[in-house]
């Protein structure tokens, strides 16, 4: 009995917001929107990922891209293993999502690892590899990103930058 019908102007299809906003303690947060399409991948590895690799990078971003703040997906080609987010630290997300996977008896054994913002310190990949993750794919854009390839070579991970951020707050 409350129906309101609203007509737009265009269809929703043509219309994508530049800005994203959001009410945070009696104001706004206005952000860019996070609308864009396939991001340029660049492998910034001495490894070339294998397309097993390249197919969990690629699922792994799509899927952290919905996920908050500092956000760590460990993926599979056509699953998640394992999620962590919300925290102060990158690194603090790979560890949580580590740690989930182990409870759920998961290995991320061969696994990807995506990340919303680029790495601003290599420990995050590092604990990455240590839990088994093979290739990781972030933004990249810090201004430690030679000590995080250098760390990921060191592991023989392969790692692409995408250029685009997905860190939401």
């Amino acid at each position: 009995k409350n129906l309101r019908l609203i007509r737009l102007l265009a269809p929703c299809a043509e219309v994508s917001p530049k800005k994203d906003i959001r009410s945070v303690c009696g104001g706004l947060l206005v952000q860019e929107a996070d609308i864009g399409g396939e991001e340029a991948e660049r492998v910034v590895s001495k490894r070339q990922p294998t397309q097993s690799e390249l197919e969990a990078m690629r699922f792994g971003w799509r899927v952290v891209k919905h996920v908050k703040s500092n956000a760590i997906v460990y993926a599979a080609p056509d699953r998640t293993l394992a999620i962590g987010a919300g925290q102060m630290s990158r690194v603090d997300s790979s560890r949580i999502a580590i740690w989930k996977a182990q409870e759920a008896g998961l290995s991320l054994k061969g696994s990807a690892i995506a990340s919303d913002a680029f790495f601003p310190f290599a420990d995050g990949l590092i604990a990455a590899a240590d839990a088994g993750a093979t290739c990781a794919v972030q933004p990249g854009g810090s201004m430690r990103d030679e000590e995080v390839i250098a760390a990921a070579d060191e592991r023989e991970m392969a790692m692409m930058f995408t250029g685009v951020r997905h860190f939401r707050h």
